[in-house]
């Protein structure tokens, strides 16, 4: 039978919302809500928590996850990549006699996430050749539209041959939604990770929200309230 591990990178230094990753969110800390969708779909012979932080170490241990190492500190500043960070991981346990078929890295800050889409993206990996399989959803505009704004303050279309363009006439366009990220670990990328070798699992943009600013957090506090009033309906 395949092998699949979760991996959930939670650092300790957010700087603009501090100890993010255990703050808490309605009730629990916010790292709790990807440990416990992780343990839900029944996928994962482990759902590991890869910290610098002894107290995150302690919150994630405590909502059922595996803890085997303090992440090392030259892996924990502003500017590692989340690849590095599961590369450390899948290496500490291939040199423990641990071997995987499929890696999850699963976000520490996604509140919104449920566990049928991780059981999605888990069918899809094992049943096609993709390299990776995410969640996406929808832009809630089309990009053919936007504008940016030039060094004088006046606007500038990036494609001002849609001007005219009715929007149910412009193709759909779609975003990482940063929640769970699904690799076969015995295939290699022919493309860029988010090219031919990638499988999208859609979401519907009321369950995807970044949490990287104070108006992010609150945005997503009652995005879940809404979601939970609807849910004891």
């Amino acid at each position: 039978m395949p092998k699949c591990v979760a991996i959930i990178p939670a650092r300790g230094g957010s700087k603009r919302i501090p100890r993010k990753n255990i703050k808490e969110f309605h009730g629990k800390p916010l790292i709790a809500y990807s440990i416990e969708a992780a343990l839900k779909s029944g996928l994962f012979e482990k759902v590991i928590v890869s910290t610098d932080d002894e107290e995150i170490a302690h919150t994630a241990k405590k909502f059922g996850a595996n803890v085997p190492f303090i992440r090392p500190k030259e892996l924990a500043d502003d500017f590692t990549g989340t690849g590095d960070v599961i590369k450390h991981t899948l290496n500490f346990l291939k040199e423990n006699g641990e071997h995987y078929d499929y890696a999850c890295t699963i976000y520490a800050t996604a509140p919104l996430l449920q566990e049928k889409y991780l059981i999605e993206g888990y069918e899809k990996i094992k049943t096609t050749d993709a390299k990776m399989v995410f969640s996406v959803t929808s832009m809630p505009f089309p990009i053919q539209r936007t504008f940016k704004i030039d060094e004088n303050g006046r606007c500038k279309m990036f494609t001002p041959e849609h001007f005219m363009t009715r929007s149910q006439d412009l193709e759909e366009a779609y975003q990482d939604a940063g929640q769970f990220y699904f690799e076969n670990l015995n295939k290699e990328f022919t493309d860029i990770p988010f090219g031919k070798d990638s499988v999208p699992i859609v979401l519907p943009r009321y369950l995807v929200q970044d949490i990287d600013t104070l108006e992010d957090w609150e945005r997503a506090e009652y995005l879940y309230e809404a979601i939970a009033k609807t849910n004891t309906k």
